[in-house]
């Protein structure tokens, strides 16, 4: 889709029937709007019309968009410094106020915790707030988190938020109760920009990009201890954007003049890449389809894109138990022609005066006889 988007993101549906959601900036006499796409697999494309939009009163847009994992609800943050809150049921988008967040200034970051069950914004002000969801209860309300929020992302298990600054800090906060754990160590030369937590549900980690001096690097820290682990040239270039897959295989960064790569997360090696994707544009929006190997990015000068990713198939559902089905078949197969070609056990030699195979009941007995044979059953006490 062409024309001005500031921000972007997937909506979870069932049966994998998955929407996207854009913000569009105001171009012309066209007001600024919030829209809804269907998205087909079979072409990795979105509809030519929206299935649903709502348009902003003039002077406010999008700048930013969180969906709630059920899918059913869209927060999107606003230019004129209030957030709302969209339920998206059938056809229609309802707007609704975020009273707790009405006149707080532009926030830079939005995000829902995996579970759902919390809800954080990051302002350019510094401002971090942590809500519980849907009830609005104020967990954390820090005016003073950092000079201005760069980025924030929960951890797979709800537990920790990282938060990244743009004097280069990045903290780690506890969800339960917003007590901050720590800062990350870095050394002078040093910036954090951006932050994701790992989604496989292994080995937990997070990663960072970090800016040390003209040499852009993403580091991986040990959240059980807060240490880090290493570091890796991957996009070799400043990141403007990084987006983790929902099962946490693939890692993906945006640059600030257009280009896309995925990281394998487990080899930690590049498996694709996009480059000029959004030619001579800073990459806003980077997002994973939640069920195929799609990214959706976003650009001011060239709007949103869908992106086929040129990575290993995954297996489906069906496939796997096709391939369960085939061993059992060839399983039986086997053991069929064993019982009738093979001189095992089973096979037994014909003696003189037999003139077919005994019966393997006759060879083992009849499980379901009550002799015990001419001395009874034993007393063995």
């Amino acid at each position: 889709m062409e024309g001005k988007v500031g921000c972007a993101s997937w909506i979870r549906r069932p049966e994998n029937a998955h929407l996207v959601v854009l913000g569009t900036v105001k171009l012309h006499n066209r007001p600024a709007s919030l829209q809804i796409f269907a998205f087909d697999p079979l072409t990795t494309s979105l509809s030519q019309s929206p299935k649903a939009s709502y348009e902003f009163e003039e002077g406010s847009e999008a700048v930013n968009i969180a969906v709630h994992p059920s899918g059913d609800e869209i927060i999107a943050s606003t230019t004129s410094g209030h957030c709302m809150l969209f339920e998206f049921y059938g056809q229609q988008l309802s707007p609704k106020e975020l009273h707790p967040l009405q006149g707080v200034g532009l926030q830079k970051c939005l995000a829902f915790s995996t579970d759902g069950s919390k809800f954080a914004t990051g302002g350019v002000d510094g401002h971090l707030r942590i809500f519980e969801w849907p009830s609005m209860r104020i967990i954390l309300d820090e005016p003073k988190a950092h000079k201005s929020i760069n980025d924030m992302d929960f951890s797979l298990d709800s537990e920790f938020l990282a938060s990244t600054s743009t004097d280069g800090s990045a903290r780690i906060w506890k969800t339960d109760d917003g007590v901050p754990i720590t800062s990350l160590t870095r050394n002078s030369d040093e910036k954090f920009e951006l932050c994701r937590f790992s989604k496989d549900g292994t080995k937990p980690f997070l990663f960072c990009t970090v800016q040390k001096g003209f040499k852009a690097v993403t580091s991986v820290w040990d959240i059980s201890n807060w240490t880090r682990i290493g570091h890796k040239r991957l996009l070799r270039k400043p990141a403007s954007v990084m987006s983790i897959s929902l099962d946490g295989k693939y890692l993906a960064q945006g640059s600030k003049d257009g280009d896309v790569c995925v990281v394998d997360v487990k080899k930690m090696e590049i498996c694709h890449w996009s480059k000029r994707l959004h030619s001579g544009s800073s990459i806003a929006s980077l997002d994973f389809c939640p069920s195929e190997r799609v990214v959706l990015t976003t650009s001011s000068e060239w709007g949103a894109m869908v992106t086929k990713l040129s990575v290993p198939a995954d297996w489906k559902d069906w496939q796997i138990y096709l391939v369960l089905l085939g061993l059992f078949l060839a399983s039986a197969v086997a053991f069929y022609i064993f019982f009738e070609k093979s001189d095992s056990f089973w096979n037994f030699p014909l003696g003189k005066d037999q003139t077919t195979r005994p019966k393997i009941n006759t060879i083992l007995g009849d499980p379901q006889s009550e002799e015990w044979g001419a001395f009874g059953p034993l007393d063995i006490i």
